[in-house]
């Protein structure tokens, strides 16, 4: 059985909701929409944090466990380093991963907890490898890091599966083919004011919304998970829709995201009546 047969049938262990379950709840309890959970899944970046904080964990525990191994006693203070620097950077990179993890569900939800548990124990011995390093043992030090390293491997292969073969995290717009070129979408007369309406350009999905005078029109796809922007609640204030899956917020005048989970701001699209027809095509 191949590592990507074996990553799925993690996600059919139905056993693990009973610790996927609640702890996602936990997550979402604690990290409540607003500021945090936007700074967190990266709604201010453009995509999400969490791949872009691992980079300083696994630098910085894979550069200590090279110079355990290899670079002698000169390199041990910088190993040492290396080692307390990862585990700091450790702690706002699992809180990202773990906003992240909190919305989703199924056989995503499972993996993750998989994905967590693994990069936990790797986190585990890296602080028993330091508490080695302080009192001298450096042949504890250094297998607590080969350790550590051996389970956050899993947990790293676990992330790049949710990521790269389930879509964790992706921008779901990003195969949207959007009109280059002026394209009728819709009567004008089946437009409501005030009322948001889907429409196809094509293959593409797009969402209408009438204020006045004033057509705004936006990717129908939330970018996050894909959910029916169309079917989600309109602000007429402040002219932004929220998505009814994960309650992302998005501005409808230019599809910016305005609360997260989404990082990633939907394509905009200019519109116009010509002949009785609402006609878009892409923002340039």
């Amino acid at each position: 059985m191949g590592l990507y047969a074996a990553a799925r049938r993690l996600g059919r262990v139905e056993a693990l909701d009973r610790a996927a379950g609640p702890l996602a709840s936990a997550v979402t309890r604690v990290v409540r929409p607003g500021p945090l959970k936007d700074a967190l899944t990266g709604a201010w970046l453009g995509h999400p944090l969490h791949p872009l904080l691992t980079d300083i964990p696994i630098g910085s525990f894979t550069s200590a466990t090279v110079l355990d191994v290899l670079g002698g006693a000169r390199s041990a203070p910088a190993a040492d380093t290396l080692v307390a620097i990862g585990l700091a950077a450790a702690v706002p990179t699992a809180l990202a991963g773990a906003t992240d993890w909190s919305d989703t569900y199924g056989d995503d939800q499972r993996i993750g907890v998989v994905h967590a548990v693994a990069n936990t124990v790797g986190l585990g011995c890296y602080a028993l490898s330091l508490a080695a390093r302080r009192r001298g043992a450096r042949g504890a030090a250094t297998a607590w890091g080969l350790a550590g390293m051996s389970s956050m491997t899993v947990g790293g292969h676990l992330g790049g599966f949710l990521g790269y073969s389930r879509g964790v995290g992706v921008n779901h717009t990003f195969l949207d083919e959007p009109p280059q070129d002026w394209t009728a979408v819709m009567a004008d007369g089946e437009l409501a004011d005030g009322q948001p309406a889907p429409a196809w350009a094509g293959r593409t999905p797009i969402l209408l919304y009438r204020s006045g005078s004033t057509i705004e029109a936006i990717a129908a796809r939330c970018s996050h998970a894909g959910g029916p922007l169309d079917e989600g609640t309109v602000d007429t204030s402040a002219c932004t829709v929220e998505c009814p899956w994960h309650h992302s917020v998005f501005r409808l005048t230019d599809g910016g995201v305005v609360h997260g989970p989404a990082s990633t701001p939907q394509p905009a699209y200019d519109a116009r009546v010509t002949g009785g027809r609402i006609e878009v095509r892409e923002r340039r």
